[in-house]
């Protein structure tokens, strides 16, 4: 694959190997421009996602609260410049990069970069835990995402090498 300057200058800054991004095959994401308000979160932090998403999440939404689930988004659209402040906080941390990189995507390779990606909550569930997939509204979006045009990004066993998050999805369109 062939990647951009930027891209593979931020792999450097981080210490990121090309060949691990090359190797899991990832896909270089540019960052969308055109954004339309999903949700506001109760402390007034703005979900921002392209806008067919958007307009396609809060449907979901609200058939989700029609049946009784509670959806709320963690995390939505996020700058290359976010993602790379993520991986220098873990860093920081003493995470090492190989640990980071089974949970977070590289800057320029994160679906969140692209407007169409959500983290999901639900109440009484921790946020970004797999324990996400016990609750009754992991089983509503497995049943139900798809027709909202939204997938689970990265099943168990995932082609990308990032760990099983089944809080995170993508809207792919009405194609489904």
């Amino acid at each position: 694959m062939t990647y951009s300057s930027a891209a593979l200058l931020m792999l450097q800054q981080l210490g990121i190997p090309l060949e691990w991004v090359s190797a899991r095959n990832l896909k270089e994401y540019g960052e969308a421009t055109l954004l339309d308000l999903a949700e506001r979160d109760p402390n007034g932090r703005e979900h921002l996602l392209f806008p067919s998403a958007a307009n396609k999440w809060r449907e979901l939404k609200t058939a989700a609260r029609r049946e009784g689930i509670d959806l709320y988004i963690v995390s939505a659209f996020r700058s290359v410049q976010r993602q790379s402040e993520i991986i220098k906080r873990k860093l920081a941390a003493g995470v090492c990069i190989e640990q980071i990189l089974t949970v977070s995507a590289p800057p320029f390779f994160s679906e969140h970069h692209t407007g169409y990606a959500v983290d999901v909550g639900t109440p009484d569930s921790p946020v970004l835990e797999t324990e996400f997939e016990e609750t009754a509204a992991f089983q509503w979006l497995s049943k139900s995402a798809g027709l909202f045009g939204f997938v689970m990004s990265y099943p168990m066993g995932n082609a990308s090498g990032y760990a099983y998050e089944p809080w995170h999805w993508r809207y792919v369109g009405e194609r489904l």
